[in-house]
């Protein structure tokens, strides 16, 4: 598969997606190069513009195993990873996997559930694998979790902490559509994501990320990398900074960017492009970056971008 392959495979994806999601490219693909870079994505929206619909689009779209969790309050761990289960005709302990085996989980409403069951996803997220009684189980590739949270009712959850958020790497909104796209969305069936059928196999997909880490760096673009990611650490506006596994999930995403749009090398405008997706949740608002009346995640974006004016871009690709 070449390069402009690639690219058109992944123009498949969005373009089926889209379909279901209407009138939201950006987001789409937003969250296919989650996908293809490795990560995890976290929807923070209002309800009903689209959330669930997305991360089964995406799991329908690559003819792949999708679950989905409703976090609640009195939800378990053993609830997301499975347990162990006394078998009294084989006289021994088997194992019931839990909805996080699957290759697109939906985490609904993530913040709904105690931080005990929120870090029952935190091995899963980062090591593709679940452990259960010391016993390692690893899961079947890819593996994505999509998590959504309102940002509107706060009563009775339980904010992600800053290690948790740490594992996502993209946070994103889809936003309400333009009357046009919700025209369009009126005329779709009940269910729109039945009458989507796989446009790339779980296989081909694979193929697909092994590509993206392929795609070429230069050591300059990786200084740049390291530079904007370093930059949040010194602004004045914030009290904590991006860690370095920003800097390796910035890289990540801008390396599937940069494939996504059919080239075989990584530039300083993917770093530029994915640099807010990637970093702003991960940053931490000093107490007076918000005197300016800017909620947290409007403050951010806005550090990021004033990062990306103000660290230079190395002409070296």
């Amino acid at each position: 598969m070449d390069h402009n392959d690639f690219a058109e495979r992944v123009e498949r994806i969005v373009g089926n997606v889209e379909r279901a999601v209407s009138g939201k490219r950006e987001g789409v693909f937003l969250a296919v190069v989650a996908m293809l870079a490795g990560g995890h994505l976290l929807i923070e929206d209002v309800p009903g513009v689209g959330k669930t619909l997305l991360a089964k689009s995406l799991a329908r779209s690559l003819r792949a195993e999708f679950r989905r969790i409703q976090f609640t309050p009195d939800l378990l761990p053993a609830d997301v990873t499975g347990l162990n289960v006394y078998n009294q005709g084989e006289g021994d302990f088997e194992f019931w996997a839990g909805p996080v085996f699957a290759n697109v989980v939906l985490a609904d409403e993530i913040n709904r559930a105690s931080p005990k069951t929120q870090s029952a996803l935190l091995e899963a997220m980062e090591e593709g694998s679940v452990t259960v009684d010391g016993v390692t189980r690893h899961l079947s590739q890819p593996f994505c979790v999509v998590a959504t949270q309102n940002p509107v009712e706060h009563e009775g959850t339980y904010p992600l902490p800053h290690a948790e958020l740490d594992r996502f790497m993209i946070k994103m909104q889809i936003g309400y559509p333009d009357e046009d796209a919700e025209t369009a969305m009126l005329k779709l069936s009940q269910d729109p994501v039945a009458d989507l059928s796989p446009v790339v196999g779980v296989e081909e997909f694979l193929e697909m990320r092994r590509l993206v880490e392929e795609v070429y760096t230069s050591e300059a673009v990786l200084r740049y990398v390291v530079s904007v990611t370093s930059a949040t650490r010194a602004h004045e506006d914030v009290y904590l900074g991006a860690s370095p596994r920003a800097s390796r999930m910035l890289l990540a995403a801008s390396r599937a960017r940069a494939a996504a749009n059919g080239r075989s090398y990584c530039a300083p405008d993917d770093v530029k492009a994915m640099a807010s997706s990637v970093l702003s949740h991960r940053i931490m608002p000093s107490a007076t970056s918000s005197e300016d009346g800017l909620g947290p995640d409007d403050a951010t974006r806005e550090i990021v971008q004033d990062i990306l004016r103000s660290v230079p871009v190395t002409e070296a690709v």
